[in-house]
């Protein structure tokens, strides 16, 4: 049977409806970057979702073919992901998406080295004949972070957030945002299949200690 991070690391994918405080280890990741509406239907978006997907296939499916992988073992594909902030914004603005800038990511099994990566960028982009050059190798520590599953819409997440908010602080923590800790979405449902109202999202936040602000 497949290896399903989903099911083995359910602390990371399958938080409950209540918030929690944990510490993410570092990952591996896909990534693509770029900013703009991500409902636009021929947008910047959509276009690097499909840019993981070749890689991330590409990577999953060498077992057939002449590149091998050392450590290699059959899995299910992660969940795609997201980091997200909009420039100027303290949280955001859900009415101004076009000033959405995000970094969309898939997880690397631990196995994928940078030059498996690279073999996976040249393979994918031969085959599928597509220009894969924003595709770029992203490793992310997380650290000590809250999180959330997240049900219903997009547009709704800011009650979820609040949640959150209220949770840390009487916890003794505060958001520890900045340009390498960000604002995390786990997709952990297909919107082409699932009805906005059922849609779950792992809403994931970095933090620190209050008592770190007062440190000189």
């Amino acid at each position: 049977m497949a290896f399903d991070y989903k099911k083995e690391y359910k602390e990371f994918y399958l938080p409950g409806s209540k918030p929690q405080i944990i510490t993410i280890p570092s990952m591996n990741y896909i990534a693509v970057r770029g900013s703009g509406n991500p409902n636009d239907e021929d947008g910047a978006y959509k276009h690097s979702i499909g840019m993981l997907y070749a890689v991330a296939f590409t990577i999953k499916m060498s077992k057939k073919g002449d590149h091998r992988i050392d450590g290699y073992f059959d899995y299910v594909v992660p969940p795609l992901e997201g980091f997200w902030w909009q420039a100027g914004v303290d949280g955001f603005d859900y009415g101004s998406k076009e000033k959405f800038c995000w970094t969309s990511v898939i997880r690397l099994p631990d196995f994928v080295t940078r030059k498996d990566f690279d073999w996976a960028v040249a393979e994918a982009t031969a085959k599928k004949k597509q220009d894969l050059g924003k595709v770029e190798f992203l490793t992310v520590n997380e650290g000590l972070c809250v999180q959330c599953m997240h049900i219903g819409p997009f547009d709704d997440e800011p009650a979820t957030v609040a949640l959150m908010d209220e949770y840390i602080a009487n916890q003794g923590y505060r958001n520890d945002f900045s340009e390498e800790r960000l604002h995390h979405e786990i997709y952990m449902s297909d919107a082409r299949k699932v009805a906005p109202e059922k849609w779950k999202t792992v809403i994931r936040h970095p933090i620190s200690p209050i008592s770190q602000s007062f440190n000189l």
